[in-house]
């Protein structure tokens, strides 16, 4: 999330050369649907910044509640957008094939409504606090809320490994809190509160009541009442790991590389289409390095140069284990 502002778009053409370097084809659908959502609302927003953000303010006092379904698919301008899809197709395209697409546009769904739900929350309690209606004022926009979500997430499926933020070694289970703390400083536009409320959304999904109520509410829906299908149907969306872990990874079923399930099968690519992805972002980050030495803003939410370099090595040893 970040507070709101229109820039030039030059990180809008580095996105469309990104999307293209990687290839269509090995960009999982949900993926590639959000991403292309997230550009449409740029180019062609669905309302104002001013009324697309989320505050205390306009959607609580004042009852305006599409906010929370606007606000994190608008972005303050074209950098904001680039640096927060460039993240998410990176996070995006490992967990969508890891969890299977249906559970993955459900998982976005849901963490999209809670973050809002969650800053409304902090945004409220900080006006309580300190007697300061500045925070119910506060308005933000943007995906990086989810994205914090989404690399809570990403780090409970890899524990044990590093990141690297800012060039210094991060253990995963601190790396968002770390990187909470230094895009606040580094990047005093981006909304803190935003970002906290990503991570806490992921943290009630791996370690709290989230994804059981989830699954319920999923098994209900796709069952029509009666549980006859859900243990099946779950193992290929990525919920094998609930039964019987406590909110822990251990159960989580372990699949060879090029395993595929039906419904994300012609998008499961093996190691060639990995290395096109890897190849392309380090191509873009490279880009983006030269256009910030002349004078581009600094990145709205992580760096993702140092993070994937250590997600690139722990994937290749996953692989040449696996095989």
């Amino acid at each position: 999330m970040r507070n709101r502002q229109r820039g030039s778009h030059l990180g809008l053409m580095l996105l469309a050369s990104q999307v293209f370097q990687v290839g269509l084809n090995n960009i999982p659908p949900v993926t590639l649907a959000v991403l292309g959502l997230n550009v449409y609302l740029f180019l062609f927003p669905a309302a104002p910044l001013m009324r697309a953000c989320v505050s205390v303010q306009q959607a609580y006092w004042f009852k305006d509640w599409r906010r929370l379904l606007l606000s994190p698919l608008h972005h303050a301008d074209d950098w904001h957008l680039y640096f927060n899809m460039v993240s998410f197709l990176w996070k995006g395209t490992k967990l969508e094939r890891r969890l299977g697409g249906a559970w993955f546009i459900y998982l976005l769904s849901v963490f999209s409504l809670l973050t809002g739900l969650v800053y409304l929350v902090l945004e409220a309690v900080l006006t309580e606090l300190t007697q300061d209606q500045s925070y119910s004022m506060a308005c933000a926009v943007g995906f990086s809320g989810v994205l914090f979500a989404l690399k809570v997430l990403n780090n409970h499926y890899h524990p044990g490994g590093v990141t690297y933020v800012y060039g210094f070694p991060v253990p995963n289970h601190y790396a968002s809190w770390v990187e909470l703390i230094l895009i606040h400083i580094t990047a005093p536009g981006t909304s803190f509160v935003g970002h906290l409320a990503g991570i806490l959304v992921g943290l009630l999904y791996t370690t709290g009541p989230l994804k059981p109520i989830m699954k319920k509410c999923a098994e209900f829906v796709t069952s029509n009442g009666s549980y006859s299908r859900p243990a099946s149907y779950y193992n290929s969306s990525g919920s094998s790991g609930y039964r019987g872990t406590g909110g822990g990874y251990a159960g989580n079923h372990q699949y060879a590389p090029h395993y595929t399930t039906d419904h994300t099968a012609p998008y499961t690519g093996g190691l060639t289409e990995e290395e096109q992805l890897e190849a392309a972002i380090r191509n873009s980050l490279n880009d983006r390095g030269q256009t910030n030495q002349r004078g581009a803003p600094p990145p709205y939410g992580f760096n993702l140069s140092d993070e994937d370099t250590a997600e690139e090595i722990r994937w290749r040893r996953l692989r040449r284990f696996d095989s």
